[in-house]
């Protein structure tokens, strides 16, 4: 079925299968919930969405969300597996629409008690999207990393430091070999902090320790703010020679994250906080293999995907099929770097590598690196060691024998690294 854009999901009805089916396709197509006129038999022909593919799975007594349709008689809330083909005409190059037909008002459809978008298929005109300007090879030819996780944190506490402060904590941290700092996703431009202060005091420290040891550290300041707002933020730190800008994806929305790729010289790093709105429950919202492509498409170089055994609600499985989808290319190489964060530390290194089989990783830790025994500094040695051991396929207590701050790292760690 050529030029269409293909959607899986997770559906649960009391309605028999095909009906709901045909109920999703014709709402998010031509129809209604009557025939209108102007709905002819050839503009259905040439713009109804398809049922391509429909799998019962099992069922339930009762129904997962509120609010859902039952018929009369039904006795059972039924699961499926549905695919649905989308005419390109109906949608053409265009992210938001694309969105609202794949995931808009069919959430709130009567027929159905749990639906869940688990993927996309798009077909190559997509390609025409700006995609990651920089992505991971960009990324890493900035960071002078090559061959192993970049390493990095992010500024803590999340918010109450002054600019000096932060630029004091980036100096530490920069004299210890990281390779990515980011403001937290709470830091944007505040009063206490403004971009107009920190930006300058961070550079500042980046580029004189540029100076000492030939490192460029990468600073990923948050930009988050208005679309206008958002560019002005932009060009202070172009203007500084940063080399990162930071956006709260959910928050600013797709639209302001297209004006600013088409704007930005500097790689755009995708904070995804908020998912658990789109992603908590089982029984609606969108799978992050779908999600991330949008995000993709838009032009974010880095997309955060948790973490192993991490502080959230996510499981393993989750985590490693999110990094899994953003290092599966769509149009050529346009992969994104997955952000692996929440409650790191380095002993989840080796389980990490095990089940990904890859190093185009970016691994922060905040309280795993701000809190080590021996201070931020010695956060950040801990952290690569434990890297070079999950690579080597050395355990970490064998590694921690003859390298102290990983030692130091899994005495003050290790008895709360269970998930």
């Amino acid at each position: 079925m050529p030029d269409t854009v293909r959607a899986k999901y997770w559906i649960e009805t009391a309605f028999p299968l095909e009906q709901a089916a045909a109920a999703l396709a014709g709402e998010q197509s031509c129809g209604t919930f009557v025939r209108v006129p102007g709905e002819t038999d050839a503009l259905r022909a040439r713009h109804q969405a398809q049922v391509v593919r429909l799998t019962e799975l099992d069922a339930v007594d009762a129904p997962s969300l509120p609010g859902a349709g039952r018929p009369k008689g039904a006795a059972h809330y039924r699961r499926a597996e549905l695919e649905i083909a989308f005419p390109f005409d109906n949608i053409g190059v265009n992210l938001p629409t694309l969105l609202a037909t794949v995931a808009g008002n069919l959430f709130e459809l009567r027929e159905f008690s749990g639906l869940r978008l688990l993927d996309l298929e798009l077909p190559d005109a997509y390609a025409a999207c700006p995609g990651p300007q920089f992505g991971i090879a960009g990324t890493r030819r900035l960071a002078g990393v090559f061959e192993r996780p970049l390493i990095g944190t992010i500024v803590k506490p999340s918010v109450g430091l002054s600019p000096e402060q932060t630029a004091a904590l980036v100096r530490e941290l920069g004299e210890a070999g990281i390779d990515f700092i980011k403001d937290d996703e709470l830091l944007a431009n505040p009063p206490h902090s403004p971009l107009s202060e920190r930006v300058p005091a961070v550079m500042r420290e980046i580029r004189a320790l540029a100076d000492r040891a030939g490192k460029q550290v990468i600073f990923a300041f948050n930009v988050s703010d208005e679309p206008e707002a958002m560019l002005r933020h932009h060009d202070l730190v172009a203007e500084h020679q940063g080399t990162c800008v930071m956006v709260s994806l959910h928050h600013v929305g797709l639209a302001g994250v297209m004006q600013l790729r088409r704007h930005s010289q500097l790689p755009i790093h995708g904070h995804r906080n908020g998912w658990g709105i789109y992603s908590r429950s089982p029984a609606i919202g969108i799978e992050y293999a779908a999600m991330q492509k949008i995000w993709r498409l838009a032009g974010i170089d880095h997309l955060h995907v948790n973490g192993l055994q991490n502080k959230f609600c996510e499981s393993d499985d989750s985590v490693v099929r999110s990094i899994e989808a953003c290092l599966k290319p769509m149009f050529g190489d346009d992969r994104a770097l997955p952000v692996v964060s929440s409650g790191q530390w380095g002993g989840q290194a080796p389980e990490t590598f095990r089940r990904t089989q890859t190093v185009d990783l970016m691994y922060l830790a905040g309280g795993g690196m701000m809190a080590h025994p021996g201070g931020p500094a010695a956060g950040c040695r801990a952290l690569q060691q434990a890297w070079e051991a999950a690579v080597s396929g050395i355990a970490l207590d064998e590694y921690a024998r003859t390298h102290g701050e990983l030692r130091q790292s899994l005495e003050k760690f290790a008895p709360r690294s269970a998930p």
